[in-house]
């Protein structure tokens, strides 16, 4: 991708999503995601309604008027993004493609962040690490993170997300708010998840597609798995291939919040046809 093109996309999406982030969710996000304490700020005269339990003897004593201490919230949160990047992400039959809307997530949750001086920090990941950008403050380092969710390479095709939460416990080492979007088309990963969200305020943001959820009655096709690159010929019009794959589906989907409740971690799924402001803006309500 050329520059001029690059800088082009980077600049429409930190219009959109900024914008969302400054009127919708940097209030939601203050609201839900706290500090570490509260830190002290200032004294000041005593007001009628006031906590007695506030008041400074000390500056009272020498004042010899009652003044209270300020508290107020001591943020200096960290938050990481956990952005599969694995071929299945380039899928996509209505509007876009997951990995565009992985962005745009991405780039509204970094620009809600440092609304509240947050820094941020990106894994990215397919069966392998394939970048990590350690957490900064900073409008430059917001606009550094979605030039790569644009433009990025990967090395490999295939998903691990069990690798992408051991390195996540590994390498950020103090509590921090997680965010991990991906379509989540793996298995055997409960073990690290349960490890990391143990240790950190971590969310689950499944992005699919309709045409997962359901196989179309539309005859002999043919079909790729991008991360594989296998080939079948499927006759969707067999009633019993249909059954058979939602089948799969739903038991996939189902293995997928089962290890999100035994971990305690919290999910979201959000379509690439569907607006996700509303249910973004839910779900932090919700919790």
């Amino acid at each position: 991708m050329e520059t001029k093109e690059l800088l082009k996309k980077v600049r429409k999406i930190e219009i959109k999503t900024r914008r969302l982030s400054n009127h919708i969710f940097s209030g939601e996000y203050h609201s839900h995601f706290k500090g570490r304490g509260m830190t002290f700020s200032e004294v000041r005269k005593y007001h009628q309604g006031d906590d007695i339990r506030d008041i400074d003897w000390n500056v009272t004593a020498k004042l010899n008027e009652p003044h209270i201490k300020i508290f107020e919230e001591e943020r200096e949160l960290t938050m990481m993004l956990m952005v599969d990047v694995s071929k299945s992400e380039s899928f996509g039959t209505r509007v876009q493609q997951k990995r565009d809307l992985i962005t745009e997530l991405c780039a509204v949750l970094s620009f809600s962040a440092i609304q509240n001086n947050d820094k941020v920090g990106v894994i990215f990941f397919t069966d392998q690490i394939e970048l990590y950008i350690p957490p900064k403050k900073g409008k430059s380092h917001i606009l550094r993170i979605i030039r790569e969710l644009i433009e990025f390479k990967p090395k490999s095709k295939g998903t691990n997300l069990s690798e992408a939460f051991r390195f996540l416990s590994s390498v950020v080492k103090k509590k921090c708010i997680v965010f991990a979007l991906s379509d989540f088309q793996a298995y055997d990963y409960d073990k690290n998840l349960k490890i990391a969200a143990n240790k950190h305020d971590l969310t689950a943001i499944r992005v699919v597609d309709l045409a997962e959820e359901e196989l179309p009655d539309i005859g002999l096709i043919q079909l790729q798995d991008p991360e594989t690159g296998l080939v079948n010929w499927v006759d969707t019009s067999s009633s019993a291939v249909r059954e058979a794959y939602q089948s799969n589906y739903s038991e996939f989907v189902a293995n997928f919040k089962s290890n999100c409740l035994k971990s305690g971690t919290d999910y979201l799924d959000l379509r690439v046809d569907v607006s996700y402001t509303k249910q973004l803006l839910e779900f932090f309500k919700r919790r």
